[in-house]
């Protein structure tokens, strides 16, 4: 009887993939985002910084990409590593560090449901394939803006205060919405699944059937949950808790260092989160014409997961897009919108998805 069991080194292999890529994937999403915004202000951004790959006799380093600034990342994080931790007096201590890590944590359970590939010798490429996967995901994701709120409340500064109350009221507004939006897909379903609310369960519809962005009612709930998408992850032009035109830097104005590190780090981590879910439940996940659902083939599996990366880095791209085309609203249109405008559609929706699927049947 083996000491360790297969599947618990198999999980533990995914685990450690799974962390090495979204972190990799934010600490060049930065990047882009530096090199993106620098085009499309028509200015230069990060193009000095490269990854040494050899170094002479006398001493100087040969890089690698140093016009794309390849090795910023790495540099960036040393200088988070080793800048001065200054924790402010008037603060309160425990929340005041806490708070981070209580950003961080919800942003990387989220996607641990997620399906990343199909079924490759019999071992399912997602961490947890759990039959509420879809429920585990709005459960953990609200979790986030706790960390916000008492980031800003253990700050005891006025302009942190601010940015954590903005951040409830946004973040509790558009989860309605979201939650809203996500009920056509699960509608979908129907019948169809044999293993409750999965995600491997709606990519296998989708690869049975046709990605559901294909069926014309389904539109208008992606576009709820785009907008959604944007608010929950404070990103422009929905940025009204750290809005820096007005409240320096909202809710982490009195952090530095590696706890600055963890809040920007949960931004980026919740836009791939989001990207992914987007991919999941209307792009057909890892799918793709041609590309078999369940395989023996390593190389089948690679393929998947290639394409299933390309569909969240597309949607990176617009996240970084957005945020540097469009204005912020204020915050009266912010809640407008919220409530007057997605509400309702989104309730709206659920009825003409429901009428679309009773004729379609």
């Amino acid at each position: 009887m083996p000491l360790v069991d297969a599947t618990i080194i198999y999980d533990l292999i995914k685990i450690g993939g799974y962390l090495a890529v979204v972190l990799s994937i934010c600490a060049y999403a930065v990047l882009a985002e530096r090199r993106i915004s620098a085009f499309i202000q028509d200015r230069l951004g990060p193009n000095r910084v490269g990854l040494p790959i050899w170094f002479r006799r006398d001493g100087t380093a040969v890089s690698l990409g140093n016009r794309w600034a390849i090795g910023q990342p790495l540099v960036d994080f040393l200088k988070f590593i080793f800048k001065e931790d200054v924790v402010p007096g008037h603060v309160n201590k425990l929340y005041y560090v806490l708070a981070p890590c209580i950003t961080m944590i919800p942003a990387l359970l989220v996607i641990a449901v997620i399906p990343f590939g199909p079924e490759v010798n019999g071992i399912k490429l997602v961490i947890a394939d759990l039959n509420v996967g879809i429920l585990w995901v709005f459960a953990i994701a609200s979790l986030g803006v706790y960390g916000i709120v008492i980031a800003g409340w253990a700050s005891n500064s006025k302009y942190p205060f601010l940015g954590g109350i903005r951040s409830s009221a946004q973040m509790i507004s558009y989860e309605i919405s979201m939650g809203l939006s996500v009920i056509p897909v699960i509608m979908h379903l129907g019948g169809f699944t044999t293993n409750g609310l999965s995600l491997s369960e709606l990519i296998r519809f989708q690869v049975e059937n046709a990605w559901l962005i294909v069926y014309p009612w389904m539109w208008l709930p992606f576009l709820v949950y785009l907008i959604s998408a944007f608010a929950e992850t404070n990103r422009l032009p929905f940025d009204l808790p750290e809005s820096e035109t007005e409240l320096v830097a909202g809710y982490h104005t009195e952090y530095s260092s590696m706890k600055f590190a963890l809040f920007f780090l949960a931004e980026y981590s919740n836009m791939v989160t989001q990207s992914a879910l987007m991919v999941t439940m209307f792009f057909g996940g890892w799918s793709f014409p041609g590309v078999p659902s369940a395989t023996t083939s390593i190389g089948w599996g690679f393929v998947a997961v290639g394409i299933f990366l390309a569909k969240v880095v597309a949607f990176l791209f617009l996240y970084i897009w957005v945020r540097w085309t469009l204005p912020r609203f204020r915050y009266d249109q912010l809640m407008h919108l919220g409530w007057k405008v997605l509400l309702p559609l989104a309730l709206a929706n659920i009825l003409i998805v429901a009428g679309a699927l009773a004729a379609w049947d």
